[in-house]
């Protein structure tokens, strides 16, 4: 073999592009392709990204080490209510302090290789299931794809630029002294109400959930209310 330094430097790299290496487990020299290296940083999280944790969805009871379950194969990723994690992801870093800081904001889980399988979410709890297990419980925001088993998903924390100050708008077209007002923000937000007039309306606000809340009036009116 001619010496390293005499071969040409190919700064186009590709795919199917390969170099020689030995494999660990039986010390055999064998190639390895730019694709199959890449393939293994992103699955194994060896390229550190802020705020984002990699797990592999399988068709179990309860989830090994960097795995999640609960989703059915097939099933809609916006349509996702629970779903139990290993204490670890992929890397094999410990992620309950971090999953623990993140309860009440948003989060993306998006399918590797095919962003278009995606779901935005809100976390509602997570709480410890085992030792190893913890229940991650979601209110979905917007999704789009399905949920496919021994594919990995990248779980990353993720606030859209016009989620800065959400804000929901309830429109109550006929006078009433009760507004049931369901919404999709995932918490118990600021509220303030105005008549047909824009006047300002004080009333009792009654939270029933973090999807739903009960306005109650002295007297009946039309209006609109502003969530945020």
């Amino acid at each position: 073999m001619a010496r390293i330094g005499s071969y040409v430097f190919d700064t186009n790299v590709t795919d199917n592009d390969a170099w020689i290496g030995t494999e660990a487990s039986n010390r055999q020299t064998k190639q390895f392709t730019a694709a199959a290296v890449a393939k293994y940083l992103n699955i194994k999280g060896k390229i550190s990204i802020s705020a984002q944790m990699i797990f592999k969805l399988v068709d179990l009871t309860t989830p090994n080490a960097g795995d999640f379950v609960g989703p059915a194969d097939g099933s809609a990723i916006s349509s996702a209510t629970t779903m139990d994690l290993s204490i670890t992801d992929v890397s094999g870093a410990n992620t309950v302090a971090f999953l623990t800081y993140l309860v009440g904001n948003n989060i993306l889980i998006s399918e590797q290789n095919d962003i278009n399988n995606f779901g935005h979410f809100t976390i509602d709890s997570y709480t410890q299931k085992t030792p190893s297990v913890y229940t991650l419980t979601l209110t979905s925001l917007t999704g789009n794809g399905s949920f496919d088993v021994d594919k990995f998903y990248d779980f990353a924390v993720f606030t859209l630029s016009s989620q800065g100050a959400p804000t929901f708008v309830f429109t109550q077209g006929v006078p009433a002294t009760t507004w049931n007002i369901t919404h999709n923000l995932g918490k118990f937000p600021s509220i303030t109400v105005i008549d047909t007039g824009n006047t300002v309306v004080v009333g009792e606000y009654n939270y029933t959930s973090n999807t739903n809340v009960i306005l109650t009036f002295s007297a009946g009116f039309a209006g609109k209310a502003y969530l945020n």
